[in-house]
């Protein structure tokens, strides 16, 4: 069984005990990502946000074929508690029912991979406790007052985010802050 994972931030480089082989490929599907999630540290983390400027996301193939097991271990790696697997975990088969343009792009994406299941964080928006899109200003005002212990790990995640993932507050992000990508092999 073939099992792959998408990404588009830090799973590219801190996948940590996730199973997957390497290399992370960069011809994934077409989503709508950006930096609009407030984290843990003070980063401000890619997520789905529909009606965003889609992009191509990375992905990798799990080493093994079991969908559960992929579930569980990207829901470890990202800190996602039992109860909330079902909501913050995406997942895709050819049994599933696509109800929106992202699972569309999913859909289409894995079928033409030859692909068994799909998983991907799933992790909605959220900005000072609020589930909603921030504004970007929000978002460039948040990042620029933060101390720099926090900006140290806010910035890391931004600049090692993978080139492709051009979002359009990491390009105003770039020019307000002065926080460039770091190019990195993935």
């Amino acid at each position: 069984m073939r099992i792959a994972c998408l990404g588009w931030g830090s799973l590219i480089w801190d996948s940590r005990t996730l199973s997957i082989r390497r290399p992370w490929f960069s011809d994934g599907p077409l989503l709508p990502i950006e930096f609009a999630r407030h984290s843990s540290y003070d980063r401000m983390t890619l997520v789905l946000v529909p009606g965003s400027k889609v992009i191509r996301v990375l992905w990798a193939l799990f080493s093994h074929g079991d969908p559960e097991m992929a579930k569980r271990e990207l829901a470890e790696r990202e800190r996602i508690s039992e109860e909330c697997i079902e909501k913050s975990i995406g997942v895709w088969s050819p049994e599933a029912t696509a109800n929106d343009d992202v699972a569309n792009s999913i859909s289409h994406w894995a079928i033409n991979k030859d692909l068994d299941f799909v998983v991907w964080t799933a992790l909605r928006p959220k900005f000072k406790g609020e589930y909603r899109v921030p504004e970007v200003e929000e978002v460039i005002q948040f990042l620029s007052k933060l101390p720099y212990e926090k900006s140290k790990y806010a910035q890391e995640y931004i600049r090692r985010a993978p080139i492709q993932i051009d979002t359009d507050y990491r390009r105003i992000i770039e020019k307000e802050l002065g926080w460039p990508p770091i190019s990195s092999n993935v």
